[in-house]
């Protein structure tokens, strides 16, 4: 499929931990990586927690990250079209994003077709059967009501709050688990799905850990990773599916 633009997925960048001299380095290893795919990309897709914290209030918007806001607007720019699915972490996002950069912005999985391959792609917290702490504490997260009455926080109070929370609620944070195969709640998750649609590629963040996982007939879960510790991200070339780590 020669001339065929790549659809390229990341997600789990963390971007502002542990703090703001190592963020700032991955943020310039991400950036290099956003030039070296503006090439032959003709999609990205960012699945969530991109941010660690991210909140917006009505005129105001966490502070830093110029560098990696400022390359996806240029990939935009380009022509290059940006999807941004909401995680765990930045499910605050509001329309800050789609207005500066032009991404289109995503709050569950959604399924798209491309080159006649059918995927389901999300951030991919809270999918699956058990983990009823997280479930609930989403739902706070969520509600229009928690969010008002968060936004009436000034924001020093608000942010430092949230990166507390971030940082020791480990229904937020998560914990890094081996990966356990068919026990995985997006496994079964997957497998639940595709018993009532085809879908041909599962790709989805959130586990922190790079890989590609058959269903046999089901199709083919893909997780991309981080670029907290792998620096992973995986392709589609038109045909097939595979993951990459950023040297």
């Amino acid at each position: 499929m020669t001339g065929t633009k790549k659809i390229y997925f990341a997600s789990d960048m963390h971007f502002g931990v542990p703090g703001r001299d190592d963020s700032a380095t991955r943020e310039r290893k991400f950036v290099q990586w956003l030039d070296r795919i503006a090439g032959d990309a003709g999609e990205l897709f960012l699945l969530g927690d991109v941010f660690d914290f991210w909140f917006e209030y009505k005129k105001v918007v966490p502070k830093g990250f110029v560098r990696v806001l400022g390359k996806l607007a240029e990939l935009s720019d380009r022509g290059i079209s940006l999807h941004f699915f909401t995680g765990n972490h930045d499910l605050w996002i509001r329309d800050y994003l789609t207005v500066e950069t032009g991404m289109h912005l995503y709050r569950s999985p959604q399924v798209f077709e491309r080159h006649g391959k059918r995927f389901l792609i999300g951030h991919g917290d809270g999918l699956g059967p058990g983990d009823p702490g997280y479930k609930f504490m989403k739902s706070i997260f969520v509600n229009p009501v928690a969010q008002w009455m968060f936004r009436w926080l000034h924001p020093d109070a608000g942010v430092a709050l949230a990166q507390y929370l971030s940082r020791k609620n480990k229904y937020i944070s998560g914990e890094e688990t081996p990966w356990r195969g068919e026990e995985e709640a997006i496994i079964k998750y997957c497998r639940t799905y595709a018993s009532g649609e085809r879908i041909d590629f599962f790709v989805f963040g959130h586990r922190h850990t790079p890989v590609i996982y058959p269903l046999d007939a089901q199709g083919i879960y893909v997780n991309t990773g981080d670029w907290l510790h792998a620096y992973s991200y995986a392709v589609f070339d038109g045909r097939d599916i595979s993951l990459h780590t950023w040297e």
